[in-house]
């Protein structure tokens, strides 16, 4: 029985992925400095971002990436979408905040 405690336990222990391990006790793990091909100064951090360290190529880096629908996201006072799919309600129009239309409640 004691065997077979033990053989659970260290199944688990390989199952669980350190960063999913990192991540549900709240540790934040600090961004790594790396550089690329060319030579640039890049700051790596755990959720996959990266960004570089030279203020003014992340400036223009910003206003690249912003050119490209993709790289746009939902702002957060906005109703709808949810997973990318169906139409997202931004405040403001007409439909924003209506509630149910079934007539229950009102």
């Amino acid at each position: 029985m004691r065997r077979t405690g033990a053989l659970v336990l260290a199944a688990l222990a390989f199952a669980v992925p350190p960063a999913l391990v990192a991540a549900e006790v709240g540790i934040e793990r600090a961004p790594v400095e790396a550089r690329t091909a060319d030579g640039d100064a890049v700051r790596l951090h755990a959720n996959g971002r990266w960004e570089f360290v030279d203020a003014d190529k992340a400036a223009q880096a910003r206003a690249i990436a912003a050119q490209y629908p993709e790289n746009r996201t939902r702002p957060l006072d906005a109703q709808g979408g949810a997973f990318g799919i169906g139409r997202t309600l931004m405040p403001g129009d007409k439909d924003y905040n209506r509630g149910s239309l079934s007539g229950k409640g009102r």
